[in-house]
């Protein structure tokens, strides 16, 4: 599986979801993430879509977020096992 969360450099809680995200990784359930900081994507459309949202975890970008600004962890541990 991989995730994709959309952060920013100085957002501690940017920081704190990832590191809560990375607790739910197992052997089991392996899974990868693309940190993308809006500031530095020279993407316009990623901070008009993001600026005051972030952090945003996706589990699927083509698919709504999983959350944002504090980690659902229930959410994402059933997209982990959906993946499954």
């Amino acid at each position: 599986m991989h995730f994709t969360l959309y952060s920013r450099s100085y957002c501690h809680l940017c920081q704190d979801m990832l590191d809560a995200l990375m607790l739910l990784q197992t052997a089991e359930r392996p899974f990868t993430v693309a940190v993308i900081d809006i500031d530095s994507a020279a993407d316009a459309t990623l901070l008009a879509r993001f600026d005051e949202l972030v952090p945003v975890l996706f589990a699927d970008p083509a698919r709504p977020e999983l959350c944002h600004y504090f980690l659902d962890a229930a959410r994402v541990r059933a997209a982990l096992a959906a993946e499954s």
